[in-house]
């Protein structure tokens, strides 16, 4: 029988979710374009706690944007972390939201099914499955809107990889159809 991970509120605003899926991981070194670690998660839409957990903790990152932010109201044009999977088409997305989540001051820590933490860069990868603690937060800099931290991430299970697999250079360069030339000189 499969384990079940269930979601939970730690905080107003901090969560761990279920069962997810990576893609984008930039785990161990920060991303070069945002100079940030970072990730995107894909929750399945049939993954309702999560979900319900996520927008909990949404919401109170958009009451305190309201005190703290925002002059006392939420805005009604602000950006939301959550997205719809099924309106991208990239692989892996649909049937899913996505959430991206970046962390610019500290790596987050990453650990295996044992709390052992895992350092080799390979064994996270876009498709296998994690379950990750996630910190809300309201800005209001370049628009208003909810924005996601990345804390840490539990390694669950190997999944397929998304994106496709590459080749090896030994399959892709097989000699088997190769053919030797008869010829000794081609130019003379």
């Amino acid at each position: 029988m499969a384990k079940t991970y269930k979601a939970k509120l730690i905080t107003d605003t901090k969560m761990r979710t279920g069962k997810v899926r990576l893609s984008y991981p930039h785990l161990f070194e920060k991303y070069e374009k945002s100079g940030k670690y970072q990730c995107v998660l894909l929750i399945p839409k049939s993954d309702k706690d999560t979900i319900s957990v996520l927008r909990k903790a949404i919401e109170a990152a958009k009451e305190q944007g309201k005190s703290d932010k925002w002059g006392g109201k939420i805005p009604g044009n602000y950006a939301s972390p959550l997205h719809d999977g099924d309106e991208t088409d990239k692989e892996g997305y649909e049937g899913c939201y996505y959430i991206s989540a970046k962390n610019g001051q500290r790596r987050p820590q990453v650990i295996d099914l044992d709390k052992d933490e895992i350092y080799d860069e390979e064994e996270l990868y876009a498709g296998c499955y994690v379950r990750a603690s996630l910190s809300f937060f309201a800005y209001n800099q370049s628009g208003n809107g909810v924005g996601c931290i990345l804390c840490n991430l539990q390694k669950l299970e190997d999944g397929d990889s998304l994106g496709g697999s590459m080749s090896s250079a030994a399959d892709d360069f097989d000699d088997d159809d190769d053919e030797e030339d008869d010829e000794d000189d081609l130019l003379g």
